[in-house]
């Protein structure tokens, strides 16, 4: 019987944003960089991967630590991180990593014979006299490489633009050659960043970092996260290095722009920045993205959507859910643990992570140790939403709490929605379990659990019965 799929899509305890997915033989992997539980910068990990069956997105396997930070000839010392990879298949067949330390402004490349690696390093990329790209005068800064090969041609794409900085004109497209490093023809602006997107498609939504490409029949769609940071948007253009327009949104992670179940410019979690792109897994489109944990910017979890690329080209925005790779609603009966919330919110609104007040989702021990994640500093008007479940005949709702709180956790099935039970919760020190008769209507459904009360609770898990 297969796993059900959920958002998160790895362990509560593996933190991997950035996620660029392909799918290679029968298998989807996922690239990343590597963040820690309880981290204090972006990135500090080595290079790992995981795959899944493309028949079983629910069963995710470790396919190890694919390429150590120290591997670089920069980085011996291994005093630098690994930001945002991707990977391409070159034209030998072999498999071609690149990346960009955090403190040079090149791109490194490494290759494996293999999805998973080892890879081993492989050189710079550059330009026809050997000048590295990022080191002669008039180069952009290196940042965030995306890369598509087609037949013996690679295109390269690397840009971040901060805003008050001119210097920086947005995510820039090379073409290297075969030898997968040198460059053919120079690097040409292809979506502006804030400074010079004016007057432009991109104005509203100019482009700030996390380049990536990807190709859907004779369409390439440029996937990137925009100056607000919490969304990826996409541009179009039948020519791999010129003519791109504005797309839209794909997916916000703390919901904006959303106006199906709440207004639009509400946030329903506690975003940042966002990283990711689109890959088709069977006949389904998904847009593979990022949340964050721990109340930081430095605990990035991936999470996945289904996407409809329609007849025009053009994707909707999707919301957030629970059960992005599942196919569909999750089972409405069993229990599910509190860290696959979509929405976490309190009163005070805020579209970014940070700050005591808010409820955030965190895990015991330190980072690597596999220990469950739950929602923790759960203090008044604090709500978790989980979507979507195909209920039928739920009679009971189950939730297991620990801390020093004294109060209730409604049940709705909708933000601002009639509570449909209470269960009461008291002090403890160890998770306990409440319970309560609950009627939820047949059919899909979400869950919101809002903490009314004194103190500060944790929840580790809920139950539908």
């Amino acid at each position: 019987m297969k796993k059900q799929a959920f958002n998160p899509y790895l362990p509560s305890w593996e933190y991997i944003p950035d996620g660029e997915p392909y799918v290679f033989g029968d298998r989807v992997y996922i690239y990343g960089s590597h963040d820690m539980y309880n981290g204090y910068v972006f990135c500090l990990g080595d290079y790992v991967c995981w795959s899944a069956p493309v028949d079983d997105l629910g069963s995710w396997r470790y396919e190890g630590v694919i390429y150590p930070k120290t591997s670089d000839p920069l980085n011996r010392d291994g005093k630098m991180c690994l930001y945002a990879p991707d990977v391409t298949v070159g034209p030998d067949g072999r498999y071609y990593l690149y990346y960009v330390l955090d403190h040079v402004s090149v791109v490194s490349v490494a290759v494996s014979d293999t999805p998973a690696g080892r890879y081993e390093f492989y050189g710079y990329v550059h330009h026809a006299d050997g000048t590295r790209l990022g080191d002669r005068e008039g180069d952009q800064p290196q940042f965030d490489p995306g890369v598509l090969t087609e037949g013996k041609k690679t295109y390269l794409y690397t840009g971040f633009c901060g805003r008050g900085d001119k210097s920086r004109k947005g995510s820039m497209a090379a073409v290297l050659g075969e030898d997968m490093l040198t460059i053919l023809e120079e690097p040409v602006l292809v979506v502006p960043g804030c400074e010079y997107a004016q007057g432009t498609s991109f104005d509203e939504h100019p482009f700030f970092e996390a380049s990536s490409i990807r190709k859907n029949n004779d369409t390439y769609y440029f996937v990137y996260s925009s100056s607000v940071m919490h969304e990826l948007c996409y541009a179009v253009s039948k020519n791999p290095t010129s003519g791109f327009t504005y797309g839209g949104v794909l997916v916000s992670n703390c919901d904006l722009h959303i106006d199906t179940y709440k207004p639009a410019a509400q946030p329903m979690a506690y975003g940042a920045n966002n990283h990711g792109s689109i890959v088709k897994i069977g006949e389904q489109w998904y847009i593979f993205y990022h949340r964050h944990t721990n109340g930081t910017w430095y605990s990035r979890q991936g999470c996945a959507e289904p996407i409809e690329i329609l007849a025009d080209g053009s994707i909707p925005q999707v919301e957030m859910t629970s059960c992005g790779l599942n196919g569909g609603p999750l089972a409405g009966k069993g229990e599910y643990p509190a860290y696959i919330a979509c929405n976490l919110f309190c009163s005070q609104q805020s579209a970014y992570v940070g700050g005591d007040r808010f409820p955030k989702v965190m895990q015991d021990g330190r980072d690597g140790d596999e220990e469950p994640g739950y929602i923790g500093n759960i203090q008044d008007s604090a709500t978790a939403g989980f979507k979507y479940f195909d209920c039928k005949d739920v009679k009971e709702i189950r939730i297991k709490v620990r801390g020093y709180a004294d109060g209730v956790f409604e049940v709705r099935t909708a933000w601002d929605g009639e509570p449909l039970a209470s269960i009461r919760v008291q002090y403890s020190n160890v998770w306990e379990e409440y319970a309560a008769p609950v009627r939820i209507p047949d059919g899909k459904q979400a869950v919101y659990l809002t903490y009314r009360g004194g103190g500060n609770a944790s929840l580790l898990s809920f139950a539908l019965r």
